[in-house]
């Protein structure tokens, strides 16, 4: 399957490992990471931002193989986690920022037309969590 508004059908990603077991170098208890994803989520980082801290000064790869648990997850029993969903909120602020462009570059179509297709992401994307349950079915 391609891109949703390109032309592209590049499918390149990084892989996550096969096994599902921590590594046995990292010493690090579930009780800690979880203390440790609360904390930075208090500072106010998203839980992708959370995830690149723990993978890069940590050394957890994934806060799902150690505590069992995903970071968003981990948030949500704690009472920390985003009211919407983190991509969705990233294509809300860029439409804003596009908007906002737009209202001093009146001429720019280029603009206007991937505004229309980021809003039409958003709208597709809002449909889905309504559909899950994640966003109220009142939300617009």
């Amino acid at each position: 399957m391609g891109r949703m508004h390109t032309p592209g059908k590049g499918i390149s990603g990084s892989a996550i490992p096969y096994k599902r077991t921590p590594p046995a170098w990292l010493k690090v208890s579930p009780t800690e990471v979880n203390d440790q994803v609360c904390k930075l989520a208090k500072k106010g980082m998203t839980p992708s931002q959370i995830g690149v801290v723990l993978r890069d000064s940590h050394g957890i790869g994934l806060v799902k193989n150690v505590t069992g648990n995903k970071i968003v997850r981990i948030l949500k029993a704690n009472g920390l986690a985003p009211e919407i969903p983190e991509d969705l909120y990233f294509l809300i602020k860029k439409a804003v920022s596009v908007r906002k462009h737009l209202e001093v570059n009146r001429k720019d179509f280029d603009a206007k037309f991937r505004l229309i297709l980021i809003e039409s992401r958003i709208h597709r994307l809002s449909r889905y969590y309504k559909s899950v349950k994640a966003l109220p079915p009142t939300w617009k």
